[in-house]
């Protein structure tokens, strides 16, 4: 343990923390001459405003940005004046305390683009192009257009690519650089799981704090397309459902369920048709914006599915259980300088190699709202070692 912090001191002036990519970038902030801390606290983590202004299609409510709009002459033409753009790029270095005690320079780790905003009234879109994700060029992930307030009701809807978990927990939301790993799990050579994927989603929300999910999906990731110049690789189309209600004020409970098939096919020819099942709950207990709690657990079963693309037969009725917990504590909600985290990673399956276990703490602080200070510890108890890292998060 010496021996960790050692090393932590003499990276903690040159390191920084990979962080995902957010919804609401510096670019709304210029746009609308506002701080970050409008939405985050800390960023990227969302505020119930940072919610309801990403909801509404990256537009204030009571006021529009003035000359957003180029003037062309024509009411029926509206172009950007200024395309809304932002640059991302994080570096991390970390030690870890296994075999060869390797400690890493991470620099740069991430490098994204980033643009988002309006393209007409209730019509907007975002997407981001990872220009470098360790060491390569990524490509496109998120990338969507989003149709706010269909026929002047609260359902919107969503076009494009996205995660499949973004209604329960985003992941390129989260503060720690240790990921949710319930929503990541793909049995054998399965392509499905709670991550990105493309198709549409509908949301829909009642003032009695019911919101309701709807999405349909290709089950098959965001993959480059095939032969056909189809990005679906069968005539399956798979769905996912959520349901929240707010109990009461900082509580909010919900529920997931997730069907579709794929058809698998091994290197020797075989096939099979795998059916996937997903569901579980969830769970958010925010206590006066200083102290916060999210749940999820997972389950999922795939009915037939080989385990490698070797696998003479495929393999039925193999269940994967998975749950994260995470608490994060700001001491003076969005005026706090410095905040902490714990997560609790747990995954069981009978697909052994998916099979994990760790406990992550995270301390941060705000060198500037845009620019922030991390330092986080994870133990992984199926692999047995630590992982140490320091650095600093930053968007422009």
């Amino acid at each position: 343990m010496i021996k960790i912090f050692r090393i932590a001191l003499l990276v903690l002036f040159s390191t920084a923390l990979v962080s995902e990519s957010v919804y609401a970038i510096p670019a709304f902030a210029r746009k609308y001459k506002m701080s970050c801390q409008t939405c985050h606290s800390p960023f990227p983590k969302l505020k119930a405003f940072g919610d309801e202004f990403a909801g509404n299609g990256f537009v204030l409510a009571d006021q529009d940005a003035p000359r957003y709009f180029l003037d062309t002459g024509d009411e029926s033409l509206n172009l950007i004046r200024d395309f809304p753009m932002a640059i991302r790029m994080d570096l991390f270095v970390t030690y870890r305390n296994k075999d060869e005690k390797l400690s890493d320079f991470k620099t740069p780790f991430n490098l994204k683009f980033l643009t988002g905003g309006a393209l007409a009234k209730d019509v907007s879109y975002y997407f981001y192009f990872f220009l470098s994700e360790g060491g390569e060029i990524v490509g496109v992930e998120d990338a969507f257009l989003m149709f706010n307030n269909l026929f002047d009701t609260e359902l919107d809807l969503f076009v494009g690519q996205f995660q499949v978990s973004d209604p329960l927990f985003k992941r390129e939301l989260r503060l720690s650089f240790e990921d949710y790993h319930a929503y990541k799990n793909k049995v054998g050579i399965s392509q499905i799981d709670l991550t990105y994927d493309r198709g549409l989603m509908l949301t829909y929300g009642m003032d009695t704090g019911t919101d309701f999910v709807f999405e349909v999906l290709n089950g098959t990731g965001i993959g480059v397309k095939n032969g056909f110049d189809n990005f679906d690789n069968d005539e399956f189309k798979n769905f996912f459902g959520r349901i929240t209600q707010d109990i009461v004020e900082g509580v909010r409970i919900g529920a997931f369920g997730y069907t579709g098939k794929e058809k698998l096919m091994n290197d020797m020819g075989n096939s099979a048709t795998n059916k996937v099942t997903m569901y579980g709950p969830d769970l958010t207990i925010n206590l006066k914006d200083k102290l916060e709690f999210n749940f999820q657990y997972v389950h999922r079963q795939d009915d037939e599915v080989f385990l490698t693309s070797a696998s003479t037969l495929p393999v039925a009725e193999l269940k994967t259980k998975g749950f994260f917990g995470e608490m994060i504590y700001t001491p003076q909600g969005d005026e706090s300088k410095w905040y902490c985290l714990g997560l609790y990673n747990w995954v069981d399956s009978d697909f052994d190699e998916l099979d994990y276990k760790s406990a992550s703490a995270h301390f941060g602080y705000l060198i500037n709202r845009n620019i922030r200070f991390v330092s986080e510890f994870t133990y992984d108890f199926v692999r047995e070692y630590g992982q140490f890292g320091v650095g600093i998060v930053t968007a422009f």
